[in-house]
């Protein structure tokens, strides 16, 4: 299996990823805070960006949301395509979009996406990392 690891930033664990924008060029690389209380395994999105992000890469209106604690209210859900290279991960995953995010982070990477791999720090205090 391949591993991605990444030192964490502001003390914090993230994750990094790459957004394909809808315009083609490059893929965004997006460093998201790496979550795993951040929804449910069942939550109706896997990764919380800013809505400006969701659209600038041509985000798929899906459906709205309602989330309660670090965001409360009701906030549209996107899909939109991630890229891991390091994973050979490639897939259209949904994003919640939101006014703000983290400060210092481009958004959250919530439970339901660290869930589709393995995670951890795998013996690095001061790294995160997934396994795919």
């Amino acid at each position: 299996m391949a591993r991605r690891l990444w030192p964490f930033l502001r003390d914090r664990p993230r994750v990094q990823i790459d957004l394909v924008l809808a315009a083609g060029g490059q893929p965004l690389a997006r460093d998201l805070l790496a979550d795993t209380g951040a929804g449910t395994a069942r939550a109706g999105f896997e990764l919380v960006l800013a809505e400006t992000e969701c659209l600038t890469a041509g985000g798929i209106p899906l459906h709205p949301v309602l989330l309660s604690g670090a965001y409360a209210g009701s906030f549209p859900v996107y899909l939109v395509r991630v890229q891991l290279p390091d994973l050979g991960f490639d897939h259209y995953v949904s994003a919640v979009g939101v006014p703000k995010v983290p400060t210092g982070f481009d958004g959250i990477a919530g439970f339901r996406f660290l869930n589709r791999f393995e995670y951890g720090n795998f013996g690095d205090r001061l790294q995160f990392g997934l396994d795919g």
